[in-house]
């Protein structure tokens, strides 16, 4: 089982803050002697130290400074800066709104070769019609109050940025419970235009769509967060407050073997197609 996206993004905040207790008992100081010595509460230090607060640049480097360990400054900065970059709340990401967040990925979709994703709730955003891509977008809207509702437009930009399956260079390992086929996003129409491009993108030489019957006995695995895995570089899991974005290559690892694990529970081909059928038949 792949460690909780919240606690790997906690895990390397933590990390930093040990650090900085580390540094500061080396010293020989208390809480209340390095908060005085930084010019700051002593309740900072604390929360620093248990990583309720993320330290800024110039905290890392006050607290060095006070630790006689300038040295090790620039190390912790970053580690600080790439354990945040871990954790980015959606309304920091969507306050420009949705369709600059589909063109801000249109290059590292394009340095990517391989995509493995995971879904247990959508049809995959490589996969989408804009009709779907439309509701499922104008459902996040709402659903977080966003100041832009520009839904339509990003739709459009991800479907446009989705083209990327059709050009050489790039492979695509696509994995889907059956529940996905099911849950309807947006009205009957969009659902029907939404499966039946499955059944044509699914037939494409670089796309190999998986799906993972309901009726699968002795799962190996339970259903999952939803996750993309890039290349062998990024893990990108989506919770309901934020993306984890997973770089530690242990962790990409752990979630690659968990793709595999999963990818053995699923139909391909004419079965998989089956299951399509099965779902259009049923929208009536």
């Amino acid at each position: 089982m792949p460690v909780s996206p919240s606690s790997s993004a906690q895990a390397a905040r933590e990390a930093v803050a040990g650090r900085l207790r580390d540094l500061r008992k080396e010293a020989g100081l208390t809480i209340k002697e390095l908060a005085a010595a930084c010019d700051w509460h002593y309740s900072k230090t604390s929360r620093i130290e248990n990583a309720l607060t993320g330290p800024t640049a110039k905290d890392i480097r006050r607290w060095c400074h006070a630790t006689n360990t300038e040295d090790q400054a620039h190390d912790l900065i970053v580690q600080s800066l790439n354990a945040e970059s871990m954790y980015r709340e959606w309304r920091h990401q969507l306050r420009s709104g949705l369709k600059q967040l589909q063109d801000s990925r249109v290059q590292f979709y394009r340095d990517t070769e391989l995509f493995r994703v995971y879904s247990s709730t959508l049809v995959p955003g490589l996969l989408q019609t804009e009709g779907y891509a439309a509701a499922m977008l104008g459902i996040a809207a709402r659903a977080d109050d966003l100041p832009i509702d520009d839904s339509a437009a990003a739709a459009r930009a991800r479907v446009e940025r989705s083209r990327i399956i059709h050009e050489p260079g790039h492979r695509f390992a696509l994995l889907i419970e059956e529940t996905v086929l099911h849950y309807q996003i947006g009205d009957a129409d969009a659902m029907a235009a939404q499966l039946g491009y499955l059944l044509t993108a699914g037939a494409l030489p670089a796309v190999s769509l998986g799906i993972i019957p309901m009726a699968t006995r002795e799962r190996t695995r339970w259903p999952e967060e939803t996750f993309h895995i890039y290349d062998e570089k990024l893990v990108a899991v989506e919770l309901v407050s934020a993306q984890v974005n997973v770089t530690q290559p242990s962790e990409i690892a752990q979630y690659t073997k968990a793709f595999e694990q999963l990818r053995t529970m699923a139909v391909y081909g004419a079965e998989a197609r089956a299951l399509i059928v099965k779902a259009i038949d049923a929208l009536g």
